[in-house]
């Protein structure tokens, strides 16, 4: 069972309550991608989407490399599966 009062369970949740960060979860699940094609159909400043990154790597979803002069964010879906864990305590009452 999942704990309701865990922080990693609160730090996925609330990275995942911005829909900026959906969207990039949904593109990135896709493959690498760099912060400027991430944020391109955002139609957000390359500092902006950083923001958001760095808020979906605090909740271990995103694992950003610098290359260079490029940012390169790949997905680490491990943390859903906490999520979904905590959903399934639902399920009886759907």
């Amino acid at each position: 069972m999942v704990l309701n009062d865990s922080p990693t369970l609160d730090r996925v949740f609330h990275a995942l309550a911005h829909p900026a960060r959906r969207r990039m979860i949904r593109r990135l699940a896709g493959g690498e991608q760099n912060l400027t094609q991430l944020a391109a159909p955002l139609k957000m400043s390359f500092p902006a989407a950083s923001k958001h990154v760095r808020v979906l790597e605090r909740a271990r979803l995103v694992r950003r490399r610098v290359s260079g002069r490029q940012h390169l964010c790949r997905l680490e879906a491990g943390p859903l599966q906490q999520i979904t864990a905590w959903i399934e305590q639902f399920r009886e009452h759907w």
